[in-house]
C-alpha cells in the first residue's frame, strides 16, 4: 500500500518530479517529462508497480525530515537501535541530463541498510530487462532505460534489484538513478556529491530573489519552491500537480490527472511570482500562455499540456488498483475539450497584468487578444461547463459570466490605459451589458447572494472572487450578502467547500474533500473588509494543513484530517502566496485588483 498522500515530499529538477515518502520510498516518477509514463507508480496501488526504496534494514525510533533551507533538497533522518543515518534526497538541477541522486549520511553508530528498486515502466504494465553493468544495473523497456550507479553491491531477487549494506559515522554512500533514451548510447550519469553542491547553492541563488518579508516568508518561500518545482523549464509552463488520480474522496471517482497547464491559473500564478519578486518566471508563464492559445479563436482549449499540446486523451489504466482502491486511475483529460468561458477573462487579466508590470509585449499578442475578444462577443451568453469542469449537463454558469465581464474589462483597459487599438465603443458597451446580465440573473434577491448559475438557488464559493476580479467593489451590499451566505451554507468546520456536491450537481456521485483555494478566497474577502484578524486566524488554519515539509494537496478531509487530491497541488500553493501577500501588504494582490 502506498503511503498517505500527506507523507510525501516533492524533489524535481524542473523537468520532472519525483514523490519520496517518510519511509525512504519514491513511490512516484515520471521520467524525463512530468506526463510522461511513470516508471515507479506505487503511489497508484502496490508498490509492485514500481518504486525505490532506501531504508534502514532494522527497527526504526524515529523519523524527522526537512528541506534544507532555501532549496528542494530533501533530508530524512533515521534514529535506530544502531545508530542514526540521514538519507538525502535530490534531483539535480545541473547539467541536461535526468537523474535522481540519493546519499546516504553515517551520523552516529553502525546502521544496517537496505536498499528495494522495483522498476516498471508504463505505470506498472512493462517490467524491463535488467542486467548488470559496470557500478550498477541496467533496465530497458521500449524507448526508455535507467541506470542505477553505486559503490554497493545489488543483486536480483525475483523481479526487484536489491542491496544490503551498512553505514558508519562519517560515510557517505552514493546512488544515482540516471533516465536515457533506450536507443542511444550511455549518456554517463552526474557525481551525487558535486551534484548536490551545485543544487543547493543554484535553489539558494534562485530563493534570494524572493521579495517577501515578514512573519509568512518561510512558508511562501516554500510555496515558490514548489511552484518553480511545478515548472517545465524548456517551455515555461506550470502544471497543476505532479501526479493523477489522488483522490478528490477516499475510494471514489473523482480522479483526475493533473500533470497539465490550465489557463484558469494564469492571473493567479502571475500576481503570486510578480509579487514575490520573480519577473523571469512571469514573463516564461506568459510567454508559454500567447504560444498555447495562438491560432483559431475557436479551438482554445482551458487547458493544454508542457509544451502546448492541445490534444490530452482520457484513458484509464485498468491494471493499476487505484490509491486506495480509488479507480478509475486516469490519465489525460478529457475536460480538455470542455468550454469554459472564465478561461477568456483569465487569458486577458494575465495579459493586463504583465502590461501593468512591464513586461514587453508586441503587436502580435495584441492581434491575438483581439481575435479573441472578437469571439467572446459571439459566445459570451452561451451555457458551458464552468470553473468546475462539471461532466453534466451546460448551464449558463455566474461565475463563467463574471470572467467574460472581465475579458471585456482588460480589453477595454488595454485601449484607455496602453493606446492599444481597438473598437473602444461596442467593447464599452458589451462590457456593460454583461455586467448587467449577471447582476440580473445571477443575483438572487432572496437568498442576498450571487448564485451558481442563473436563475438558481444553489450557492457556489467560486462568487467569492466577484470583488477579487473587481466585478464590483467590496462595499456593495451584494458582496457583503455573497460572503455571509457562503459563510452561513458552505463554511464547514472552519473550511470553505466549493459548492454542495449532491448527486446530479455536477454529473458524478456526491463526495469530496474541501477544496482549499476558496478558503483561501473566503481570507481575501475578510482582508478586503477589513476583517484582518479573522483573515489572519482562517489563513493560519489553513497553513497548518500542510505537512511536514511544508506541501498542500488540492483538497482536505474534514474527517479523516488527511490531505486528498493530486500533490503538492500548485493552485493551492498560489492560494497561499496571494492571501499571504494580501495580509503582509497594505496592498496586496486583493486590493489591488480592486483599483485597476
Amino acid at each position: 500500500m502506498p503511503s498517505p498522500i500527506e507523507d510525501y515530499a516533492i524533489i524535481a529538477d524542473c523537468r520532472s518530479t519525483a514523490l519520496v515518502a517518510k519511509d525512504g520510498s519514491i513511490d512516484w516518477l515520471c521520467l524525463p517529462r512530468f506526463d510522461s509514463d511513470a516508471c515507479f507508480a506505487a503511489l497508484l496501488g502496490s508498490r509492485e508497480h514500481g518504486r525505490w526504496q532506501i531504508a534502514p534494514a532494522g527497527c526504526v525510533r524515529r523519523v524527522g525530515r526537512r528541506y534544507r533551507e532555501s532549496t528542494l533538497i530533501l533530508e530524512t533522518e533515521y534514529e535506530t537501535e544502531e545508530g542514526s543515518v540521514t538519507l538525502v534526497d535530490l534531483m539535480p538541477i545541473s547539467g541536461q541530463g535526468t537523474d535522481v541522486a540519493r546519499i546516504v549520511v553515517g551520523n552516529r553508530g553502525r546502521v544496517p541498510m537496505r536498499m528495494e528498486l522495483i522498476i516498471r515502466f508504463g505505470y506498472g504494465a512493462i517490467v524491463p530487462w535488467v542486467r548488470a553493468i559496470d557500478g550498477g544495473i541496467e533496465a530497458i523497456g521500449g524507448p526508455d532505460v535507467l541506470r542505477l550507479v553505486t559503490p554497493v553491491a545489488t543483486h536480483g531477487e525475483g523481479l526487484t534489484t536489491v542491496a544490503r549494506f551498512s553505514v558508519s559515522q562519517g560515510e557517505r554512500i552514493p546512488f544515482v538513478l540516471t533516465w536515457a533514451p533506450s536507443h542511444l548510447p550511455d549518456p554517463g550519469h552526474v557525481d551525487a556529491e558535486q551534484a548536490l553542491a551545485e543544487s543547493e547553492a543554484g535553489w539558494r541563488e534562485w530563493s534570494a530573489r524572493c521579495q517577501v518579508q515578514g512573519p509568512y516568508r518561510p512558508i511562501v518561500e516554500r510555496s515558490l519552491i514548489t511552484l518553480k518545482a511545478l515548472t517545465y523549464e524548456p517551455t515555461g509552463g506550470i502544471v497543476a500537480a505532479a501526479t493523477t488520480s489522488l483522490p478528490e474522496e477516499l475510494g471514489g471517482v473523482r480522479n483526475w490527472d493533473y500533470r497539465i497547464c490550465w489557463l484558469r491559473d494564469a492571473t493567479f500564478t502571475l500576481y503570486s511570482l510578480m509579487s514575490a519578486g520573480f519577473s523571469t518566471e512571469a514573463r516564461e508563464w506568459r510567454d508559454w500562455l500567447l504560444r498555447a492559445v495562438a491560432g483559431d479563436p475557436s479551438q482554445i482549449q482551458i487547458m493544454y499540456g508542457i509544451a502546448g499540446e492541445r490534444r490530452l486523451p482520457e484513458l484509464t489504466l485498468d491494471w493499476l488498483p487505484g490509491y486506495e482502491g480509488s479507480r478509475p486511475v486516469r490519465v489525460g483529460n478529457a475536460a480538455s475539450r470542455q468550454l469554459q468561458l472564465d478561461v477568456y477573462g483569465e487569458v486577458m487579466d494575465a495579459l493586463h497584468l504583465s502590461r501593468r508590470v512591464g513586461l514587453a509585449h508586441d503587436e502580435a499578442s495584441w492581434a491575438l487578444q483581439r481575435t479573441l475578444m472578437e469571439y467572446l462577443e459571439t459566445i459570451w451568453n452561451e451555457p458551458d461547463e464552468g470553473i468546475w469542469e462539471v461532466r453534466g449537463p451546460r448551464r449558463h454558469f455566474t461565475h463563467s459570466k463574471v470572467m467574460a465581464w472581465v475579458a471585456m474589462d482588460r480589453a477595454v483597459k488595454a485601449i484607455e490605459q496602453f493606446g492599444r487599438e481597438g473598437p473602444l465603443d461596442r467593447w464599452r458597451a458589451l462590457r456593460d451589458q454583461i455586467h448587467e446580465s449577471v447582476c440580473r440573473h445571477g443575483y438572487d434577491e432572496e437568498l442576498g447572494s450571487f448564485v451558481q448559475s442563473y436563475g438558481s438557488k444553489e450557492l457556489d464559493a467560486s462568487m467569492l472572487q466577484v470583488p477579487l476580479v473587481g466585478f464590483l467593489p467590496q462595499e456593495d451590499p451584494r458582496v457583503r450578502g455573497t460572503v455571509a451566505a457562503v459563510e452561513k451554507h458552505l463554511l464547514r468546520e472552519g473550511f470553505v467547500d466549493r459548492y454542495q456536491t449532491r448527486s446530479g450537481v455536477d454529473g458524478l456521485p456526491p463526495g469530496e474533500g474541501t477544496f482549499l483555494p476558496c478558503s483561501f478566497w473566503l481570507a481575501d474577502n475578510y482582508v478586503l473588509q477589513g476583517r484582518r484578524e479573522e483573515a489572519r486566524a482562517l489563513f493560519e488554519r489553513l497553513v497548518g494543513l500542510a505537512n511536514d515539509v511544508g506541501l498542500l494537496s488540492e483538497e482536505y478531509d474534514r474527517g479523516s484530517h488527511r490531505l486528498l487530491g493530486n500533490f503538492p497541488q500548485a493552485f493551492s500553493h498560489v492560494s497561499l502566496v496571494n492571501t499571504a501577500l494580501n495580509l503582509s501588504r497594505p496592498e496586496g494582490p486583493a486590493q489591488d485588483r480592486q483599483k485597476l
